[in-house]
């Protein structure tokens, strides 16, 4: 316990000295409120807009649980794919960095037309974003595993796929692992775009139309929603990061030594 306070205790200083300083700017500077709202007021409008914020904030949150969960689906399959047929990756590796050049909006739109104004729409945008850095990690992994650990397998008459299961997975799951947390990072920052490039229908559209409604009429309650996606990006790195060490232990070093 001891140990996990002392770790938390520098960005707690960091971010209680970053808000004071954020507080004694808007006070002495005389900003507008409608611009730059102080943290005591976004704290205030949290709370006075907590149900308001949280149900918007349940759908975001679970767009980005499905949407990363659907591009680590795809990633995975698409990256253990490439490594196994030289042919495969020399035809869809390319079109797989090209197609992070496609403008979001416009696809966005096409998704809406193609398969209406539900859920499912929002989830292939988040893919599409978060799909890219699952893939290029465990491609990059599964190519850096040791080539004598699969031909002493094969030494051993195991199969390609025994090979691949026991020796090359085990190694590039760490690198996949660390795709997946990229793509949580920016996975929030895709269901905000997806949530503002995608027509939406029913109460509650998610926290990011929200934040772009609020800008205008209720600046304050618009920061207390950025001031969520904040926090719920923060949680799903490091709820990963724990996950990590029980999927694979094997990937963690101590302190000193290289990885």
């Amino acid at each position: 316990m001891r140990r996990g306070v002392l770790r938390a205790l520098p960005p707690i200083v960091l971010t209680a000295g970053l808000l004071g300083a954020w507080e004694l700017y808007v006070e002495l500077s005389g900003v507008e409120a409608d611009l730059l709202p102080a943290p005591h007021a976004v704290a205030a409008a949290l709370w006075q807009n907590r149900g308001l914020l949280w149900s918007n904030f349940t759908v975001t949150a679970e767009e980005v649980v499905l949407g990363l969960g659907l591009a680590l689906a795809c990633g995975l399959t698409m990256a253990v794919a490439i490594h196994l047929s030289p042919l495969l990756r020399r035809a869809v590796y390319p079109l797989a960095v090209g197609s992070q050049a496609i403008p979001i909006p416009v696809i966005g739109v096409l998704l809406v037309f193609w398969w209406g104004f539900g859920i499912f729409p929002k989830l292939v945008v988040i893919a599409l974003i978060c799909f890219f850095p699952v893939l290029v990690t465990t491609v990059d992994g599964l190519a850096a595993v040791d080539p004598d650990q699969p031909k002493l397998l094969r030494t051993l008459d195991a199969s390609r796929w025994q090979a691949f299961r026991f020796a090359e997975l085990p190694s590039a799951l760490p690198a996949a692992l660390s795709g997946a947390r990229i793509a949580l990072a920016v996975g929030v920052i895709g269901a905000f775009i997806a949530e503002t490039t995608t027509p939406t229908s029913g109460a509650y559209p998610g926290l990011g139309r929200e934040i772009v409604t609020d800008i205008n009429f209720a600046t304050p309650r618009a920061y207390a929603g950025t001031v969520l996606l904040f926090a719920f990006a923060i949680a799903c790195f490091h709820t990963l990061t724990i996950a990590e060490r029980r999927i694979a232990p094997w990937s963690i070093q101590p302190r000193g030594e290289p990885r």
